[in-house]
C-alpha cells in the first residue's frame, strides 16, 4: 500500500505564502522550515499575489455571505421539514395495503 498524500489546509498554505511574500527567509529556508518543495512555495505565493485583489474588490462580502448562507440554510430546513412530513404520510398511507 502506498504512502497517504499529505495535503496541508488552507490556513497553513496561506502562512507559508505570507512568509514567503515577506521574503524575511528564503524559499529553500522556508521549504526546509516547513516541509514543503520549494516549487509548491512559489506556486501559493504566485496564487496569493493573483488573488489578494479579490479579497479587497467587494467591500463586506463576509456579511452579505453570512446572511447567505442563513437564508439557504432556513431554506433547506423547511425543505427537510416538508420531506419529513411527506414521508410521515407515505407511511401511514403503506401501512393500510400491508
Amino acid at each position: 500500500m502506498g504512502k497517504k498524500r499529505n495535503r496541508p489546509s488552507p490556513s497553513f498554505k496561506a502562512k507559508v505564502a505570507l512568509a514567503a511574500v515577506k521574503e524575511v527567509k528564503t524559499v529553500s529556508e522556508l521549504a526546509s522550515q516547513y516541509g514543503v518543495h520549494p516549487t509548491q512555495i512559489h506556486q501559493w505565493k504566485r496564487q496569493l499575489l493573483e488573488r489578494a485583489e479579490e479579497i479587497f474588490s467587494t467591500p463586506n462580502s463576509g456579511a452579505r455571505s453570512g446572511a447567505d448562507q442563513e437564508a439557504l440554510q432556513a431554506k433547506l430546513y423547511e425543505e427537510i421539514g416538508r420531506l419529513k412530513v411527506e414521508l410521515e404520510w407515505v407511511k401511514k398511507k403503506a401501512a393500510r395495503f400491508e
